[in-house]
Parts: C-alpha cells; structure tokens; sequence
C-alpha cells in the first residue's frame, strides 16, 4: 500500500505532466501539460490504465525488491 507508481512525459528535459498513483489522476506542469492533464483526467480509460500499470508492475515486482514482503 506505501508503493507509488509515477509515470512522467517530458520535452526538452522539462517534466510537462506526471500521472502519480497516490493521487490517482495526472498533473500538469507547463501550459501543455496542464491541458494534457484535463485531458487524460476525463478520460476513465486512461486514469484505469495508470491503475492497472501499478498493479501489474509495481505490485508484481514488490517480491524481487522487497523480499521479505
């Protein structure tokens, strides 16, 4: 439950928006990324996407990282 899944897009060595698992949703952090942001936030499909990727690939590998887990 303390594992965060964070996906980040980035131009020019800038972070324009970042999905992060604790929040649930995207986060914008230039012009672009903001509206790229509410963009993915009212799709479902992406926000469930983000979801499923913290299961199937911080979860799963919890166990070689962690194990005593």
């Amino acid at each position: 439950k303390d594992i965060e899944f964070i996906r980040s897009d980035f131009y020019n060595k800038l972070e324009i928006f970042r999905f992060s698992s604790s929040l649930g949703r995207f986060v914008g952090y230039t012009e672009y990324g903001v509206k790229q942001a509410e963009y993915r936030n009212n799709n479902p499909s992406f926000i469930a996407g983000m979801k499923a990727q913290r299961e199937a690939y911080c979860l799963h590998n919890v166990g070689n990282w962690y194990p005593n887990m």
